[in-house]
Formats: C-alpha cells, structure tokens, sequence
C-alpha cells in the first residue's frame, strides 16, 4: 500500500494511490470508478460477487479491475463507499479490520421516498458519514461526492462534468487527498467543507437536487461562488 503522506507544494501526490468503490456495480459506484479510472487513477470496484465486479470492470475499461468488497477493502490505499443506504451499516460494520488506516469516502445518502418525492433521512449517529465513522472507528472517514449524477458520470461522450464537490472530515490530511481526486477529474473541483458533524445537511441537499432535476428535467449540480 502506498504511503499517504508524501505531498508537493500544489497538495498531496495521489498517483500512485489505488482507490477503491464499494458497490462499484451500482450506478454511482460505477461512474465514480469510470471518472477516476478514465482520469488515470488505478481503481478497484467491488461487490458481493467477485463475478459481478469483475464484469462490470471489464465493461468500464480503463484498467479498472474487479473483486469482492472485502478483497477491494483490503487491497485499496482510498475507499469510496457508494452502497444503498439500507445497506450501508452492515457492510461497513463487517469491514471494520480491512478498513483500518484507510481513508474511507462516504457518499451514502440517506434518502426516504414518497409520493411528494425524496426527503432526507436522519440517522441516528446524525449522519451516513457519522455512521461510517462510528462503524470505521480505526479508519480515516471522510464525505464527498454527494451531489454528482450518475447518469452524467457514465456518459463517454461528456468529456468535463463542471461541479464542486464538498469534502468534510475532520482528518485534514484525509480531506485534502480526496479534494485531489475529486482536482482530477475534469471540471470538478474539491472544496473543503466542515467537518464530519456537518455532513448531514450536505447529504440532506441531494433531495433538493432531485426536486430540481424532476422539474427542470436536467442533471443540475452545485458551485461554491468567491473561492
């Protein structure tokens, strides 16, 4: 595993890091790992099934490869987690050993649906990213990648998706290496957000996003003016 800690003047040196997308065969998991994989990072996707994962990596090319959740969390120096809410507790709380010294991305949105749309959740940790942390008590657990659309993080034909995305954690270290991955690919830019007890009103937000993309019929995203 790559040491995390060696940095330049312009941030941290991420090249050489292997990240890692639990449920890296969903939507989400899948775009993020083609937006990374396609940017150069070497990524791994997981999933309960090896099989599944392995497919799914051959389909998104750019040398991404393919294994079980646990095997993606052992093996990875960065861990995205993009799982279902309803699922987020009990994966995180069986990979408690094979996440220990990671730095673990939560982009979990705790989401409830009803006939006037999506409305938040609150766990009761207060957060996903809180959950992650109390579940991942040796891990450095940050959130990011919340507001990104899946359906624009896997069309080959868009070549920049122009959005920011907020990074909160309490880790700064931790929070400045996932501001760098989000810095490479295109468009995108990390922006330091708080830290991690801020993280539910980030998460909440997405509801307000899908009201605005129902309506609007687009894929609307978030910029942060004055920085």
């Amino acid at each position: 595993m790559t040491s995390l800690e060696s940095a330049t003047d312009s941030g941290p040196d991420i090249a050489d890091l292997v990240v890692g997308v639990l449920g890296g065969t969903g939507d989400q998991g899948r775009g993020l790992a083609y937006r990374l994989a396609r940017s150069g990072q070497q990524v791994m996707i997981g999933s309960r099934s090896a099989e599944r994962a392995k497919t799914v990596a051959a389909e998104l090319d750019n040398g991404v490869l393919g294994a079980d959740n646990h095997t993606v969390a052992k093996e990875c120096d960065v861990v995205i987690v993009a799982v279902p809410w309803d699922g987020h507790a009990e994966l995180l709380g069986g990979l408690r050993a094979e996440l220990a010294g990671k730095i673990v991305v939560d982009c979990v949105n705790p989401l409830g649906f009803d006939k006037q749309g999506a409305y938040p959740l609150r766990p009761e940790e207060g957060s996903a990213a809180q959950q992650a942390a109390a579940l991942l008590p040796e891990s450095r657990v940050t959130g990011a990648f919340h507001h990104l659309s899946a359906v624009l993080l896997q069309d080959p034909q868009i070549d920049r998706i122009d959005i920011d995305v907020m990074v909160l954690g309490d880790d700064r270290a931790a929070t400045d290496v996932v501001r760098a991955l989000a810095d490479r690919i295109p468009g995108m830019r990390g922006v330091y957000a708080g830290r991690l007890r801020n993280a539910h009103q980030v998460e909440s937000l997405v509801a307000n996003l899908i009201a605005i993309n129902r309506r609007y019929k687009t894929h609307a995203g978030l910029r942060i003016t004055g920085l």
